[in-house]
């Protein structure tokens, strides 16, 4: 496994400025955002398509610091009613996929998108519950006419750039949580997988270790992003918070940098669960934390697993003679 970070959290840095920030702290690999939500700072998909010079200098700023690129990250909403929403954000994804077979990525992080809840829509419907039963038959809607359709052609988009499809389980999306990823890949192809993101489940109170072992080898890339769960708000509240995240008193739960979530045990026994089911690929640190800084926030989280990724497997154990 290899220590990685999504560059986001750097944006407001030039390129190589934030990789040599990175290369300091002992980082390994790098995740790049291509837009949809959280913007494209450092790498304009369709930029560096039309310009062989651009992509192979910035290939180049990677690769000269001893980095690999994990992943291109294209977080967006292709599903969205508002066709001028969703076409920008489906354009950025294929733009994506195109880029990551030029630079040999074999893997693209998005979200599975959430369509309105009918034609007549024009905002987003996100279904949490079954009844009354008009949710149940929006969402049998929406998978059925939007997202099974539109993911069966990208899968196949994606398939034929070599490709994988890494949905980010997050909740305001149709896919939030382990069983949606096999829902979605059932109906798609083998490379519809998973982006694995702790913070997004723990809130929702699912077993972090189980859910790595549910969904196995089709875990395609994982972020590190801790959630602290408020003891104060949530017995009170619920889990089903929309107060903004900035008011970080008054809410149920926040994201917060690994460690000050859960304590260094469960973030051993998160990597020791990637290991047990074979994923080797890179822990890339997500930074959303409102309490600390990004610098500060990076070290405490590349601290933390750092210890976690202390040691390899043996190729062979001793008692295997």
């Amino acid at each position: 496994m290899k220590l990685g970070v999504f560059n986001p959290l750097f944006g407001n840095l030039e390129f190589t400025t934030m990789l040599d920030q990175f290369q300091t702290m002992g980082i390994q690999s790098v995740e790049i955002a291509t837009g949809g939500f959280v913007g494209n700072s450092h790498c304009d998909p369709a930029a560096m398509l039309a310009d062989d010079n651009a992509r192979q200098t910035f290939q180049d700023a990677i690769s000269q610091r001893g980095f690999t690129i994990s992943a291109l990250s294209c977080h967006g909403n292709a599903l969205h009613p508002d066709p001028e929403i969703a076409n920008k954000h489906h354009d950025a994804w294929t733009n994506t996929v195109k880029l990551a077979a030029k630079l040999n990525v074999d893997t693209v992080v998005t979200f599975s998108g959430c369509p309105g809840g009918s034609p007549e829509d024009t905002v987003p419907n996100w279904h949490v519950c079954a009844w009354p039963t008009d949710h149940a038959k929006s969402l049998e809607w929406q998978w059925q006419e939007r997202v099974i359709p539109y993911w069966q052609r990208q899968a196949e988009f994606a398939e034929n750039h070599n490709v994988n499809i890494a949905i980010e389980m997050h909740p305001g999306f149709v896919v939030y949580n382990p069983e949606h990823v096999l829902t979605l890949r059932s109906h798609t192809r083998n490379n519809v997988g998973a982006n694995f993101d702790p913070s997004h489940l723990f809130w929702q109170q699912v077993d972090i270790v189980q859910a790595i072992r549910y969904l196995g080898d089709t875990i395609y890339h994982f972020h590190a992003k801790d959630t602290h769960l408020d003891p104060v708000n949530l017995p009170i509240k619920g889990v089903l918070d929309t107060t903004p995240y900035d008011q970080v008193a008054k809410r149920s739960w926040v994201f917060r940098s690994v460690g000050y979530g859960h304590d260094a045990l469960t973030w051993k026994q998160i990597i020791s669960a990637l290991r047990t089911v074979g994923y080797d690929g890179a822990i890339s640190i997500e930074h959303e934390d409102a309490l600390a800084s990004p610098t500060e926030g990076l070290q405490k989280a590349v601290d933390t697993l750092k210890e976690a990724l202390l040691f390899e497997p043996t190729v062979k154990a001793w008692w295997a003679d």
